[in-house]
């Protein structure tokens, strides 16, 4: 057997260091390899030096937030009536900002266009984090700004305010990029828009009561807006717009009244869903779409629309249209009246549309309709059509195609009781340049019309 040399008391030293150095490097390096690349997001500590600032100890509202320092804080507004003719300044993150309901008044006497509450931060194009406000009454008056106005401030919670009368938008949020909420409030009789989104991203806006504004809200340059069970009444221009915003849901609203048009998707606008909202009695159209593309209306109620309930247009295509009711009051012929019919689909000069499983009564003029100098691969299957041309019985079709190529017409239900004479239109109208071969029309049960239907 070879011996082993042996080691000096010097060598053995060095190795009991090295014994103790080397699992102390270890965590270094790994903690090194862990650092997040640039534009990772890290914990973000907050709540250190936080503090509580009771609003009434000071004589202004402003004093009061100028004793938050960067650690945040809570600032307390007790009820009351609050006057004030510049902005309240809020200009820290981890800031909650809670009054006592609507007894807690900030009325704003500025007439030079400013808002009641400004949220920024102080460094040029920097972000806030985390500021809470809620349980507040906002009030201006025509010359003034917005009731709230937030400029960069991530993961905003707006909740339970009251904010009316404003001579700018209710709620201007001006690229809140990070997850904005606004959740059971009051925007009301605001000169511009209720709530005002430009640029944000994953907004949820829901359970809110808007009335009386210009237009109701506003989603502009933004992505993925989750907009769930509001309500909209009463609007002096239209309910919702949506502007260059991808991937966003308008679901389980109620939207009544509006002088001008229920919802418009306008831009580029793709993946985005409207269903199962009631859009009534607008003077204007349910669903505008210009130039969007990939749009799914689904089970909505059009009930009681002046205009058209779904109108495309400017070069919009690949819309998913089903599930949806369109109608007038159905019930005592007496009591409705001829200025109320509901609107049908107007499309024009479209392209690669599927329309199904909808139910349409007593339209004013067609059903469906599609116009312009193309309307290719429109698919029209599974309707139910009761009664269209309600506003001159007989000089309508129940579905007119313009022009149509690679079209589908089948299996639909056409029923008219209107009609009187033998010389009425047919339920199916196709008509342009579209080759017979490139179209087909089979299937559909039709009843009520006296020529032979198409």
């Amino acid at each position: 057997m070879k011996k082993q040399r042996p080691t000096s008391p010097k060598y053995n030293h060095f190795l009991r260091l090295l014994y103790v150095t080397i699992p102390c490097l270890l965590p270094m390096g790994l903690s090194a390899q862990a650092e997040p690349v640039a534009g990772q997001t890290t914990l973000q500590e907050g709540g250190k030096d936080a503090m509580v600032v009771d609003a009434s100890a000071y004589d202004s509202l402003q004093a009061a937030f100028d004793q938050l320092t960067d650690g945040g804080g809570k600032v307390v507004i007790p009820a009351g009536r609050y006057e004030i003719d510049r902005p309240v300044i809020v200009s820290r993150g981890d800031v909650m900002i809670q009054g006592s309901g609507t007894c807690t008044h900030i009325v704003n006497r500025n007439e030079n266009g400013e808002p009641v509450l400004r949220i920024v931060s102080p460094e040029e194009k920097a972000y806030l984090w985390r500021v809470q406000v809620c349980d507040l009454r906002i009030t201006g008056n025509p010359k003034s700004g917005a009731g709230i106005q937030a400029v960069r401030v991530n993961e905003l919670l707006l909740s339970r305010l009251s904010v009316e009368h404003n001579g700018g938008d209710g709620i201007l949020m001006d690229h809140c990029y990070e997850d904005p909420r606004v959740c059971d409030s009051l925007m009301t009789y605001n000169a511009a828009t209720g709530l005002n989104l430009l640029g944000c991203h994953d907004s949820v806006v829901s359970a809110n009561q808007f009335e009386e504004n210009n237009d109701a809200l506003h989603c502009i340059d933004g992505y993925n807006l989750t907009m769930t069970g509001n309500n909209l009444d009463d609007h002096l221009g239209n309910g919702v717009v949506i502007q260059n915003t991808y991937g966003s849901i308008v679901s389980a609203n109620m939207i009544e009244e509006c002088n001008g048009h229920a919802v418009i998707l306008r831009g580029d606008c793709y993946g985005d869903a409207i269903s199962a909202n009631t859009l009534a009695h607008c003077k204007g159209e349910g669903v505008r779409i210009e130039n969007a593309r990939d749009i799914t209306i689904s089970a909505n109620a059009f009930v009681l629309l002046a205009e058209h309930s779904i109108h495309a247009l400017d070069s919009a295509a690949q819309l998913t249209i089903t599930g949806n009711t369109f109608s007038r009051y159905p019930f005592d012929p007496e009591r409705s009246r001829k200025g109320d019919p509901g609107g049908g689909v107007l499309l024009e000069a479209i392209h690669d549309v599927t329309i199904s499983g909808n139910t349409f009564t007593a339209t004013r003029q067609e059903a469906i309709k599609a116009v312009g100098d193309s309307n290719h691969r429109i698919s029209i299957t599974g309707n139910t059509v009761f009664n269209a041309s309600s506003e001159k019985p007989g000089a309508f079709c129940a579905f007119f195609l313009e022009n149509p190529a690679f079209c589908m017409v089948t299996n639909n239900i056409i029923h008219d009781e209107q009609q009187r004479e033998a010389t009425s239109l047919p339920a199916i109208c196709l008509e342009g340049t579209g080759a017979p071969t490139e179209n087909t029309v089979h299937d559909n049960l039709i009843s009520g019309y006296g020529s032979t239907g198409t």
